[in-house]
């Protein structure tokens, strides 16, 4: 359920109370405030299908001065809204403008990003050395790395490229800077090579690509259809922040080729998330307002897909003919 306020110009009233009546809304009002040319209506939508007369709104006010659209969401209401059968039917998708302002923070760069990132990669090497699962996940609940892999798969969907660009930015110098700590570290202390926590982001498998898909998908998912995704956001932090500290321990401690198979099992990562993300905006039918928009998307989202599959392709090959499912020259702790 949501409330929808819209201010608008007065030239525009018939056409937005056009799109109101084909909208259809529980309840709507209109209001004529103290200035003579500026209208404000009030749309309460029980239904999920509020995202066509949003697109028509902003097609009518295009062009005009003074108008804003403020998407307000509705926790109850009494007396109770009887929901009619083919609405339990419909696909549950958050609004386009909502989902924007979800991921939009994860495509910025802050003192707090950064912090974060440095505090959680500290944890999660401190917790990998030390064989601590509490610790691990300590980290995890803490990184910021899901946003900005969220924010660019949606940038792509919308054919947003400021947006892809800010995203991707943060998403490499959030990597680097985890792991840039995380050398340090491994220069600093001695690395545990007996740690099992550590030695398992070094294995990586079939199983690996599908934890990924699953974990991106999900994320996704949350995020599209406005359901709060916290152990989503754990489940995306595990396939991230972990090997790209074992990473950095790795170098620290000289050990060059466990740190290229945590680094292949952090791109594995990387790309199914990113894939599997792009596929459920695209199944959720997430896409732009106008048709020229809509065309650059699927462009972008064609390309990007090709790529990340190719890439995929590539990563599996290099993990059967490698076969980094086992260690054999590596004694592992009983």
């Amino acid at each position: 359920m949501r409330l929808i306020e819209v201010t608008f110009p007065d030239h525009c009233t018939s056409d937005v109370m056009r799109a109101v009546e084909e909208a259809e809304p529980v309840f709507h009002r209109l209001f004529e405030p103290d200035d003579d040319d500026i209208r404000l209506l009030k749309v309460f939508f029980g239904k999920d299908d509020t995202q066509g007369f949003i697109d028509k709104l902003q097609s009518v006010c295009n062009g005009s001065d003074n108008w804003r659209i403020l998407i307000l969401p509705v926790e109850g209401t009494a007396p109770a809204l009887d929901k009619p059968e083919d609405e339990k039917k419909q696909k549950r998708v958050a609004l386009r403008e909502e989902i924007y302002s979800d991921v939009a923070d994860g495509a910025d760069l802050s003192t707090d990003f950064f912090l974060l990132t440095l505090a959680s990669t500290i944890v999660a090497a401190v917790g990998l050395n030390a064989d601590s699962v509490a610790a691990v996940i300590g980290a995890m609940v803490i990184a910021p790395l899901l946003g900005p892999i969220l924010a660019f798969s949606f940038a792509t969907a919308l054919g947003d490229g400021k947006l892809s660009m800010r995203s991707a930015r943060n998403a490499v110098l959030g990597l680097l800077v985890g792991t840039g700590a995380a050398v340090v570290i491994g220069l600093i202390i001695p690395v545990n090579l007996e740690s099992e926590e550590l030695v398992s982001r070094t294995i990586v498998g079939i199983d690996s690509i599908a934890l990924a898909l699953a974990a991106g998908g999900a994320a996704a998912l949350s995020i599209s259809t406005g359901v709060a995704g916290a152990l989503v956001g754990v489940m995306v932090a595990v396939a991230l922040l972990p090997p790209a500290a074992a990473i950095g321990l790795f170098v620290g401690a000289g050990e060059f080729v466990f740190a290229a198979r945590s680094a292949l099992l952090l791109t594995v990562n990387v790309i199914c998330i990113m894939l599997a993300a792009q596929g459920v905006y695209a199944f959720k039918g997430i896409r732009p307002r106008t048709w020229l928009e809509k065309k650059s998307a699927e462009g972008a989202v064609r390309n990007n897909i090709i790529i990340l599959g190719l890439l995929l392709a590539a990563a599996a090959a290099v993990i059967i003919l490698t076969q980094t499912s086992v260690l054999p020259d590596m004694d592992l702790p009983e």
